[in-house]
């Protein structure tokens, strides 16, 4: 399983640990990751996600997954996600 983040694409970042003597080393920069079980309403389902705390935090900000992936631009989901993003559109399109 990959340290990215299913719903913003958040990943890994790397830099450098910095001494007091200005020496550099490498890090990585870890995301938040925490793995959740979200309810869609209009699907009526529980879907389980990886995905980071900010993430969350924006998810419900916004009022929920739904409202979420109304939102979010495919280019940052994760796959499985996508085709969560393409039944809650169908779903709209039949009501």
């Amino acid at each position: 399983m990959s340290r990215r983040c299913e719903l913003t694409g958040k990943a890994v970042l790397s830099g450098h640990l910095v001494s007091h003597s200005n020496h550099k080393t490498k890090r990585k920069f870890l995301p938040n990751l925490v793995n959740v079980t979200l309810q869609s309403d209009e699907l009526q389902r529980s879907v389980r996600l990886r995905v980071s705390a900010n993430a969350l935090r924006t998810v419900e900000h916004r009022g929920g997954l739904d409202a979420f992936l109304a939102k979010a631009p495919e280019s940052e989901l994760s796959p499985n996600v996508r085709v969560l993003k393409r039944d809650l559109e169908k779903k709209r399109a039949e009501a």
